[in-house]
């Protein structure tokens, strides 16, 4: 009996180590993020052209498919092509890759498998708009944005071109193409990245320096700088919130909302701008993942 409990044990610790690696691999937050954005940039496309129920679930199970398929392959190849950076990195030495819980041809092989099926669904079964918004995605995120994280501190800036893509890709998935409100969402998520990458950035300076990453935070003037961009992009940003309810895709109570969360949002990035210390800093990373799921919260529950 005692042999049999220690077995089961023994299971349970190895799927839950299995899970962890797989999860760390894909990087399972992020990718839930994305498809949380082009759900709800699905969602928020939708009209009375859109088709019926039936037909809309269908094509927002094969954009969520094709997508988180997307994701997870660039993921993985960006672990790929950053193991070697990552093993210097405390925050990222336990990731599956430079911890040699994954091989590097595994991992390449994976990675790209995932981005070509997912590409494939979206172009087959979505649209081939969508496809190519996933393509995009893809290439600006491994071949410039990954790049340039060792070359130059406007990577966080470059980088959030590829991470504002999903909820257009939701959105040009539900109309067969792209127009001004869709262009909104696209802009939210742009603004909203960069505070966030500032905070973690600053956070994490010196292990990104050892790592040989070029972050704003340690180039010359860099503190000043981080925090400038922290406060004018998410002051942008609360312009570009309101542009749903100017452009009548959501109402009052989104607005209301959307005034609500920018104050505080803004508040944070003022506060981390003038006190440069971890806890300013960690205030507004907070800050950040709080923002965005009640923002686009609002913004289904109060869609026009």
């Amino acid at each position: 009996m005692e042999n049999k409990i220690q077995q089961a044990e023994k299971t349970l610790a190895d799927q839950a180590s299995a899970w962890s690696v797989f999860s760390e691999l894909v990087k399972l937050r992020l990718t839930t993020l994305v498809l949380i954005t082009t759900l709800v940039g699905f969602y928020a496309g939708l009209n009375s052209e859109s088709g019926d129920l039936a037909q809309n679930l269908a094509k927002l199970g094969l954009t969520l498919l094709g997508t988180g398929l997307l994701a997870a392959g660039a993921a993985i190849l960006n672990q790929y092509l950053e193991r070697d950076h990552d093993a210097r990195m405390e925050r990222t030495a336990r990731r599956p890759l430079p911890s040699g819980a994954v091989g590097a041809e595994a991992a390449l092989l994976l990675g790209g498998a995932c981005s070509v099926v997912g590409l494939l669904v979206l172009a087959a079964w979505v649209d081939l708009l969508v496809a190519v918004l996933g393509a995009v995605t893809l290439v600006t995120y491994l071949f410039i944005y990954t790049p340039l994280k060792r070359k130059s501190e406007w990577n966080t800036i470059i980088g959030s071109i590829p991470g504002a893509l999903p909820p257009l890709m939701g959105w040009a998935a539900a109309r067969g193409g792209v127009d001004p409100l869709g262009w909104t969402l696209f802009a939210i998520l742009f603004f909203w990245q960069v505070p966030h990458f500032m905070a973690i950035a600053w956070m994490y300076r010196d292990q990104y320096a050892e790592a040989g990453f070029v972050m704003m935070p340690n180039v010359a003037d860099g503190g000043a700088r981080t925090g400038r961009q922290a406060v004018s992009h998410t002051f942008f940003l609360c312009i570009a919130s309101l542009l749903p309810f100017t452009m009548q895709l959501a109402g009052a109570i989104y607005v209301s909302g959307a005034v609500l969360l920018g104050g505080l949002f803004l508040w944070a990035a003022g506060r981390f701008s003038r006190r440069m210390t971890w806890a300013s800093a960690r205030i507004l990373f907070f800050a950040s993942i709080i923002y965005l799921p009640l923002l686009l919260g609002l913004m289904v529950v109060d869609k026009l």
